[in-house]
């Protein structure tokens, strides 16, 4: 059998070993029941489905097809990198670097930070959407985090608190 669709057959694989990970890495947690979950429970189920969806999805790979090819092309490299460096600095904007003296500079600016720095993952960056996506990510956080469900975060930087 030959590999009809590499990218369905990398994916499939990559589905499978998240779905195992997933798995194993809550086999010492209680698992509870469907009625009564344990906090082993949703992981080891998304695990095991994850896992088959990877299965199916590799093993259909290999079977004829309408249109084979799906050929896996170069790595994206300038997106792959934002994308990850997105997420990094809004951790060390959220919490702030003291050993780089940077402040906790709050949410709302770590989410701005986030979004623009993603956004510029793209073919197309445009100032004017990044940052109508940034506001309204950063209200919709602020409403649904901090007012709603009272979650203890700093909204604003730590020297405009005090």
């Amino acid at each position: 059998m030959a590999i009809k669709n590499q990218k369905d057959f990398v994916t499939g694989l990559l589905f499978m070993a998240l779905g195992i990970g997933f798995a194993v890495g809550a086999k010492d947690y209680n698992m509870g029941s469907a009625a009564r979950m344990g906090p082993g429970y949703f992981p080891t189920m998304l695990g095991i489905i994850l896992a088959i969806i990877g299965g199916v999805l590799a093993l259909k790979s290999l079977g004829a097809q309408e249109h084979p090819g799906g050929r896996i092309g170069s790595w994206a490299l300038k997106p792959m990198f934002l994308i990850i460096a997105a997420n990094l600095l809004f951790g060390a904007m959220l919490g702030g670097l003291s050993w780089l003296g940077l402040p906790p500079m709050g949410l709302i600016a770590a989410i701005f930070a986030l979004t623009i720095v993603a956004c510029r993952a793209g073919t197309e960056f445009k100032w004017k959407e990044a940052l109508i996506l940034a506001s309204v990510l950063a209200g919709g956080s602020y409403v649904l985090f901090v007012l709603l469900l009272k979650l203890p975060f700093q909204v604003l930087p730590a020297f405009v608190t005090g």
